[in-house]
């Protein structure tokens, strides 16, 4: 239970070695950082548009395009043909795939996107993990920590299971669509082929090829303007 071969797709990453012999899916996260810190080599052999800011802990693959106005902190490993646009902000313990999109106004820290995630606007990526074509749609967030700074724990049908770690975000499965503005609390797993419904509030797990609906009460009245009648 909560194996990453359940809800990722091992052969969609450059990195499975982060996920060997790991209990839980989201144990990966505890190891990005001395992952990054023996294996990272830097090189830029993508292409830059203007003078974005790129440090020399970071890797960029070949036929990545890097627009002016992003800043590359790192240490990250961003792979090939993938997309940073301008204003993003990739922080420090960060691991891109290939062909993914990093949008405009969006922040990544200590995280793994599988290939071809798409991250395209004005969202938070924290301490989570994305599978293979997960999309996020605009606004989306994904919240790392407690209120209380507590330890985060993840809660199933059969009870809460203590992950040891007071920053964890969501497990997003491949192929899951996220709606604009949804906020995914601490802890959440999402499986394979998701929806959930924009503005929704997510928490807990929710099983593969599920949809998270949100229905709203909407009323449409009549607007009198006693301007208009004068």
């Amino acid at each position: 239970m909560f194996e990453p071969a359940e809800f990722l797709s091992l052969d969609q990453t450059a990195h499975p070695m982060l996920f060997e012999n790991q209990r839980y899916v989201w144990d990966a996260l505890k190891q990005i950082a001395s992952y990054l810190q023996f294996r990272l080599k830097p090189a830029v052999l993508g292409e830059l548009i203007g003078k974005p800011f790129i440090s020399n802990h970071v890797f960029i693959g070949a036929g990545t395009v890097i627009e002016q106005g992003a800043v590359l902190k790192g240490p990250a490993w961003i792979g090939e043909n993938c997309q940073i646009r301008s204003g993003c902000y990739v922080r420090e313990n960060v691991i891109v795939g290939d062909g993914v999109v990093m949008g405009n106004s969006c922040e990544f820290k200590n995280c793994i996107l599988f290939n071809e995630a798409q991250v395209p606007h004005f969202s938070y990526v924290g301490d989570s993990i994305l599978g293979h074509r997960a999309h996020l749609g605009a606004g989306v967030i994904l919240s790392n920590v407690k209120l209380d700074h507590r330890e985060i724990h993840v809660a199933t049908t059969d009870g809460a299971i203590a992950t040891g770690l007071k920053k964890f975000g969501a497990i997003i499965g491949d192929r899951t669509e996220i709606g604009c503005n949804a906020v995914i609390n601490p802890g959440t797993v999402l499986g394979r082929d998701c929806i959930v419904y924009a503005t929704a509030n997510v928490r807990g797990v929710v099983p593969e090829s599920s949809i998270v609906k949100l229905r709203q009460s909407i009323q449409v009245l009549t607007r009198h303007d006693r301007r208009a009648e004068t």
